[in-house]
């Protein structure tokens, strides 16, 4: 058994000067200003967009993640709808395999210490799935049929794409001090990212 945190990666190089450009070009059709593009406008006029709420230029682009979760927090952001999501399967991936090293590994739970009672229960919980999904398998039980034990802990990989209104709407819901505390680790990494590539659309999401 295998224990790793959560992560992500964006699944395609992310210019964001392009993005910017592109997002004015079409906004200012709105206002028949295209003659106030320049060089250094796209910012600026970005910028008066969101404070104005008319958010619905940002729809004209779009931002691919591949998020690397437990199956519990995956089964939250697909309750987004627009968006398109590809996931793991654990129909088909069959964890005994050895392009899967033999184990299942689960993502680690963020709100108990290593030294804690609740984490060594959780581990222990773990290695006893691990133990009856093998032992499944062995009887000549299918990968869909196995999975039938396995934990929310589960990792599993998601790719997301979402245009960039719904990425801020995302955003907004999933850092509230409300959402789940592993979902709350994982969509503040993805959002500092995020942030990185294109403060012009995400530096005012706290």
């Amino acid at each position: 058994m295998r224990i790793i945190e959560p992560s992500f990666e964006f699944m395609e190089d992310i210019d964001g000067k392009t993005i910017l450009r592109r997002i004015e070009r079409a906004g200012r059709v709105c206002y028949k200003s295209e003659d106030r593009i320049s060089g250094e406008s796209a910012r600026k006029f970005i910028a008066s967009i969101i404070s104005n709420g008319h958010e619905s230029v940002l729809e004209h682009e779009k931002i691919t993640v591949k998020i690397t979760c437990d199956r519990g927090v995956s089964h939250e952001i697909v309750r987004h709808r627009i968006a398109s999501y590809s996931q793991e399967s654990t129909r088909y991936c069959n964890y005994a395999k050895d392009k899967f090293g033999n184990e299942i590994t689960v993502i680690k739970p963020c709100f108990w210490s290593e030294d804690s009672n609740e984490y060594r229960a959780w581990k222990d919980a773990m290695a006893e799935a691990e133990k009856a999904y093998f032992k499944l398998i062995d009887m000549g039980a299918s990968p869909q049929e196995a999975r039938s034990v396995l934990p929310n802990s589960l990792k599993t990989e998601i790719v997301i794409t979402m245009n960039i209104r719904e990425w801020r709407h995302f955003f907004k819901l999933r850092i509230a001090e409300r959402a789940h505390p592993q979902m709350r680790e994982i969509v503040f990494k993805v959002l500092d990212g995020m942030r990185r590539e294109l403060p012009e659309v995400f530096e005012d999401i706290l």
